[in-house]
């Protein structure tokens, strides 16, 4: 995020005006210096399989933190959903073409600190389907499937402020996310499956970008437990 520092007000000249002579400059409102874009002040990289494993805890400490609805207070649902998050991201490593991608910022003491991560895997036309993603996708779909141009974004995973702070701009953290995940992929499409109940979640991903199907290119019906989100 941007952060501004504000300079010592400016100081009128002493004196006290009269007739003869001229009245004092009124002071100018205080400057504000532009500390470092977002997009600067975060680094993000990918992490391979044996690093994912090596920083498992680390990762789920960093999903308990950011799902946490009262950030800094222990909470024991907080230790249920890390553990179910680590879970599912170690099945997930198993699938051909997994990526996973960190953001880190740095502390002026030169060490790092994850703030966000989000992991793809491209889902294919034949084999396993993703959390039966099958079953939501139209023809189309399926057709970049078979070519490969299909990816799962499994779980995004990123500071409430990024939810709620310019979803819209493109240095939005989770948008920088999303894009280096399929930017290596030429013509490649994102697909999420979101719980209908998860309003938060479903209307992050509109501000991030993604969206919904038009009524005749769905498979599911409006009552299917999940939405099929796209991103191009």
């Amino acid at each position: 995020m941007t952060a501004h520092m504000q300079d010592r007000p400016a100081t009128a000249r002493p004196g006290t005006p009269d007739r003869h002579r001229t009245p004092p400059e009124i002071p100018c409102p205080p400057r504000r210096r532009q500390g470092p874009s977002p997009a600067r002040g975060v680094l993000i990289r990918p992490l391979t399989r044996r690093q994912v494993d090596d920083r498992m805890g680390e990762l789920g400490e960093l999903y308990a933190h950011t799902s946490s609805s009262e950030p800094g207070i222990p909470d024991p649902s907080d230790r249920a959903g890390s553990a179910a998050f680590r879970r599912r991201l170690a099945g997930h490593m198993r699938w051909p073409g997994f990526e996973l991608l960190v953001a880190e910022a740095f502390r002026p003491s030169g060490a790092s600190a994850l703030t966000a991560c989000a992991y793809s895997f491209p889902v294919r036309g034949t084999g396993p389907w993703w959390q039966g993603l099958d079953g939501y996708l139209p023809e189309n779909l399926f057709r970049a499937a078979a070519s490969g141009k299909l990816f799962a974004v499994a779980d995004v995973v990123v500071e409430r402020r990024v939810r709620t702070q310019d979803p819209t701009r493109e240095w939005n953290l989770a948008r920088r996310l999303q894009k280096r995940l399929l930017v290596d992929h030429t013509g490649a499409l994102g697909v999420t499956l979101v719980d209908r109940r998860d309003v938060d979640t479903y209307r992050a991903l509109l501000a991030w970008g993604w969206r919904c199907l038009p009524d005749e290119g769905r498979r599911a019906s409006r009552f299917a437990p999940r939405r099929l989100l796209v991103l191009r």
